[in-house]
């Protein structure tokens, strides 16, 4: 999903039904404002964000929405599924149905989902090239002494071949908390990688929830399940 870029020019003449010479007419006596700024510009391009107004009038005022979301275990990271209730259904945000789904966490894993309508806001944070981390509680069936620690922080640190997909993970950091609760930082997230990773030393995850999304910690007080807007200090400090 993408959002759609347009001329303002185009834009005007599509919703008011009238020729583009009669928009940069308008545009020529600075009775178009976006943002708040005339506009006298013949190419200017607007997004669906933009806020367009004709003398005072609005033509478009789409809001950004940017959602923080506490997922419980059994549910689906989804918009509708037939068996299983999903993130959306958790929301009792009056647009929900205009949102999608910012990295999705499986089934049987908690924590931090974020959704929101601005594809360009998901799209840069799931972009391999950002490097925004994603850290994790990962809860292991078996546990891990001192003298096994070294192992698995250095295969994680080097990354991990998976001859399915024929690709070699991005390297990732561990910590261990406890010898059953280690943090797990990734900066992509290929199919149940996690689960996959510790497989590799015949140690199931029986927990897993992700706990940040760049800087952007689950708020502690947020229950199970519950949700709230992400104010817009967090919408742009959660890349730094």
């Amino acid at each position: 999903m993408s959002i759609s870029h347009t001329r303002l020019d185009r834009f005007i003449g599509e919703h008011l039904q009238i020729s583009r010479r009669d928009v940069r007419l308008m545009l020529a006596q600075r009775r178009i404002s976006v943002d708040g700024q005339a506009v006298n510009e013949i190419g200017f391009i607007i997004n669906k964000f933009s806020h367009v107004q004709l003398d005072g009038e609005t033509l478009q005022n789409h809001q950004a929405y940017y959602v923080m979301l506490h997922k419980p275990v059994g549910v689906v990271s989804a918009t509708v599924d037939a068996q299983h209730r999903t993130v959306i259904d958790l929301l009792s945000h009056p647009a929900k149905n205009e949102l999608h789904i910012v990295g999705r966490l499986d089934l049987n894993t908690s924590g931090l989902v974020l959704l929101t309508n601005d594809s360009r806001w998901s799209e840069r944070l799931m972009s391999p090239e950002h490097k925004v981390a994603k850290k994790y509680l990962v809860t292991v069936e078996h546990p891990i002494s001192k003298e096994q620690e070294r192992d698995y922080i250095d295969a994680f640190a080097k990354g991990m071949y998976f001859q399915y997909e024929d690709i070699t993970t991005m390297p990732a950091s561990l910590m261990m908390i406890d010898p059953h609760l280690l943090e797990v930082q990734l900066f992509e997230g290929k199919y149940h990688q996690i689960k996959r990773m510790f497989g590799r030393f015949q140690n199931p995850v029986i927990g897993l929830h992700r706990k940040s999304v760049g800087a952007l910690e689950l708020d502690a007080e947020l229950a199970v399940g519950e949700s709230r807007m992400l104010t817009s200090e967090e919408v742009s400090s959660i890349f730094n």
